[in-house]
């Protein structure tokens, strides 16, 4: 039975970002002892410490926020042009979040072929996300924060913990600016990139 060109890609795209998942399941770079002797491991955490406020099929609450590149960022500014991927994460400078975000350089062919941006947000100031940016090496993604008035985005999304951090959480919301998947994850772990590769399938 011949297959489908289009139907072939789509297969092809699954299979491989099972594979990419698999792959990022151990750490994506190699950390200089520099850079690994300013990261800071707060311990177990409790996994999840927050009530979500949004769900799915809801409209994505808008917002602007400043972004290391300079400038400022509105979700509303990629309705109707791209799906949106939210990703926040808990703090600069600690380990899990310092192993998740470079992964996505792996994949970044994936959001593209799904029509998508990633923001990747945490409730840390500009200087703190630009100076551990810059150590972790070069995103693709814009990097936004959420720190003044604080945590006022992850509050809205209902992420906010109550030490003041965000959620290891993330949303992936169509052009049509509605949400349509929500993974609000144990903040001890990286959420595994199946999810998003389904989700974003599932948008077509």
């Amino acid at each position: 039975m011949k297959i489908k060109k289009t139907s072939f890609d789509a297969i092809m795209l699954s299979f491989g970002g099972v594979l990419l998942a698999l792959f990022l399941a151990q750490p994506v770079f190699a950390l200089s002892d520099a850079y690994k002797d300013n990261i800071y491991n707060p311990g177990v955490l409790k996994p999840i410490d927050s009530k979500v406020k949004v769900k799915v099929g809801q409209r994505a609450p808008d917002f602007t926020l400043p972004a290391i590149a300079g400038g400022k960022i509105a979700l509303s500014q990629y309705r109707g042009k791209k799906n949106v991927v939210l990703s926040f994460v808990p703090a600069a400078w600690t380990p899990v979040c310092s192993d998740q975000w470079p992964g996505y350089n792996i994949v970044r062919d994936m959001f593209d072929a799904h029509d998508a941006i990633l923001l990747g947000i945490t409730v840390d100031n500009i200087p703190t996300l630009f100076s551990w940016t810059n150590q972790m090496g070069k995103l693709w993604f814009p990097v936004l924060s959420d720190f003044y008035p604080h945590g006022k985005v992850a509050q809205q999304y209902g992420i906010l913990r109550t030490d003041g951090v965000a959620e290891r959480a993330l949303f992936i919301i169509d052009k049509k600016g509605i949400i349509r998947y929500i993974d609000v994850h144990d903040i001890n772990q990286r959420p595994p990139l199946e999810g998003i590769i389904t989700a974003l399938e599932n948008l077509k």
